[in-house]
């Protein structure tokens, strides 16, 4: 933790003079990225006072079985074609090269050490702010990056929300599941209009999520 605080620390000495881009960042595994996924990203760009997104794709825990969460590559490649189109959201395969298992605090350091012209910020769903007492030094994190929070259905208030560093942005909740989309594959189901064009046909086309 003291490392992390240390770079931290160096960071925030950086000339704030020069211009900071603010990017907005999107923890997940998008196993497939989605429609919801999109309008939620699209939304929060351009309404949360940032001037981009990056979707950092989470990696396959090497831990845990991954059954049924397609390779990390597969995952990434169809983030990049289903934001192709758009200058404000991007893909990130940071964690893809940090020891795991991948810790927010530990990705936050290493792309701030990376980037110091850039500052960024957390985005997660309410559901998640409730738990944040439970991540891996949510203190600093908290003491040096700021939370956008989006609304999720049927979840309690939290008092992180009060906190000067997080905010409630209001956005779009579109109910489309990852989980959904690769049962209805399984079973020859259509996913048009769950996903863009071009991820569907590349899911089809390589009989991702049949197995």
């Amino acid at each position: 933790m003291l490392v992390v605080k240390n770079n931290i620390e160096k960071i925030k000495k950086v000339d704030r003079k020069k211009k900071v881009k603010k990017i907005g960042l999107y923890f997940g595994s998008f196993n497939p990225i989605h429609n919801g996924h999109l309008i939620l990203a699209n939304h929060i760009v351009q309404n949360a006072g940032l001037d981009e997104l990056w979707f950092v794709v989470s990696r396959r825990n090497p831990l845990k079985s991954g059954k049924g969460l397609l390779d990390d590559r597969k995952r990434f490649a169809l983030v990049q074609m289903a934001i192709e189109d758009n200058p404000l959201l991007k893909a990130c395969d940071i964690e893809f090269y940090l020891p795991t298992p991948s810790y927010t605090v530990n990705t936050l350091a290493y792309l701030s050490d990376k980037h110091p012209d850039k500052e960024f910020h957390i985005i997660m769903g309410q559901d998640n702010i409730v738990t944040f007492n439970k991540w891996k030094n949510y203190e600093t994190i908290l003491e040096y990056y700021s939370i956008i929070v989006y609304p999720r259905p049927n979840t309690p208030h939290s008092d992180f929300l009060n906190h000067p560093n997080v905010s409630m942005v209001e956005a779009p909740q579109v109910e489309i599941s990852s989980s959904l989309i690769r049962e209805n594959i399984k079973q020859n189901k259509s996913v048009q209009y769950l996903l863009p064009d071009n991820v569907r046909q590349e899911i089809e086309k390589s009989n991702y999520y049949r197995d």
